[in-house]
């Protein structure tokens, strides 16, 4: 079942999320075949990364959420939110 993770970062935590990207990227890589998409969301400028949206692709919210929680970025407490949803593509 499909589910949206959009993590919010927390204000003046740009280091935390590059000194940790090659981890997160890493951790993201372990489970790729569930990985439908992911990447950064960005400031009106598109010059800093300010969170996270990935789609993934899980049997349960259970096993979004331990996932979520192992990532070197949530370890590393940078996400100020985090929203879990269940998600159904209808386009295209």
């Amino acid at each position: 079942m499909p589910f949206i993770v959009h993590c919010t970062d927390k204000p003046g935590h740009q280091d935390v999320r590059l000194a940790n990207r090659a981890e997160h990227l890493e951790h993201l890589k372990s489970v790729l075949d569930k990985v439908l998409m992911a990447g950064p969301t960005l400031s009106d400028d598109g010059q800093s990364m300010t969170g996270s949206l990935l789609v993934l692709n899980f049997e349960t919210k259970a096993e979004v959420e331990a996932f979520c929680a192992a990532d070197p970025y949530a370890k590393a407490g940078l996400f100020e939110k985090v929203v879990i949803q269940n998600y159904k593509k209808v386009l295209p």
